[in-house]
């Protein structure tokens, strides 16, 4: 004899449980942890200010007060800044050696490249020529190094257009390079 088979019927499905209570929670939760963070950032990060050279957290009045006639008047301490600071030539060339030694090896490079690998060190080039034209120079050969960082910049823009236009360099190269040399003599290097 044959064992009996069990009857098959069709139920319902039981329906899911509904989470959306877990997931708001959850997305909650995040949204606040977010918020801390974004919070503690805020204020705890430094936000790039900072004090000028030179200046102290008190400013410490230079001039003298006269004592006032009433009680009642108060003056405030006249401040004056600082004197700006003539750098010797020999901090001078410290600060700008690292630019005029990399000039000529940027020059180099731009002499065995082509197109936008060209373009790129010479981007690199006139960013120090910038940097050097900002530079303080010592009072003794400011007009001169002012003169200088002019041809020099001058150089560089007519080596950029031949770079674009795709014509022979190496007449600016060379032009450049005699700006450099100026320069470097000038301080010292």
């Amino acid at each position: 004899m044959s064992e009996p088979t069990p009857e098959l019927r069709w139920a319902p499905v039981e329906p899911k449980p509904k989470n959306t209570g877990r997931v708001w929670l959850i997305i909650g939760i995040v949204v606040a942890a977010l918020a801390i963070v974004g919070a503690l950032l805020f204020f705890l990060l430094p936000r790039g200010e900072e004090p000028a050279p030179g200046a102290s957290g008190s400013p410490s009045p230079t001039g003298t007060t006269a004592p006032s006639a009433s009680p009642t008047e108060t003056r405030t301490p006249q401040t004056t800044p600082p004197a700006p600071v003539d750098p010797t030539v020999d901090v001078f060339r410290e600060q700008v050696g690292g630019w005029l030694t990399d000039a000529p090896r940027g020059l180099d490079i731009i002499a065995g490249a082509t197109g936008d690998d060209a373009l790129a060190v010479m981007d690199t080039l006139e960013q120090d020529a910038r940097r050097l034209s900002d530079a303080q120079p010592p009072s003794s050969i400011a007009q001169q190094w002012r003169d200088g960082v002019d041809a020099y910049s001058k150089r560089l823009a007519d080596l950029h257009a031949a770079i674009t236009d795709g014509s022979d360099t190496a007449a600016s190269i060379d032009a450049a390079r005699a700006a450099v040399t100026d320069l470097q003599t000038l301080v010292g290097l």
